[in-house]
């Protein structure tokens, strides 16, 4: 599904994400493959971390938001790794455990203010 918006929440377990445009919502949830505190974390979380950059493709502006500091990590890895993924993210804020219902609707007001604040006035 090719849309414009996408919200993303994460943690270092799971990730959250919404694509979506006027009409149409997509979610789904990506986890953390291993649930081993010391074998291959570094490859898992790598793995993690792509797995939500492919599911971000066709997207044009993306929402980074979580609890901690995955949805950073998760940012800079792309900056490394995965730059059209990283060209697409516009903000990254910080939030607590919202529905995916209550996620959209975030990301929807968000989205809402920001097109608004980068409008082009010459095209008004």
């Amino acid at each position: 599904m090719s849309t414009f918006h996408a919200v993303v929440w994460m943690d270092h377990q799971e990730a959250h994400v919404a694509m979506f445009d006027r009409e149409h919502i997509q979610a789904q949830r990506i986890p953390l493959r291993s649930h081993h505190k010391h074998q291959g974390k570094a490859g898992d979380t790598a793995a993690f971390y792509a797995a939500v950059a492919q599911a971000l493709t066709g997207t044009h502006e993306v929402l980074l938001t979580g609890p901690g500091s995955a949805r950073n990590e998760f940012r800079d890895w792309c900056a490394a790794h995965q730059k059209s993924t990283a060209a697409t993210i516009i903000d990254s804020i910080a939030s607590d455990h919202p529905s995916d219902a209550q996620l959209v609707a975030m990301a929807k007001q968000y989205f809402k203010k920001f097109d608004a604040m980068a409008a082009d006035p010459s095209q008004a």
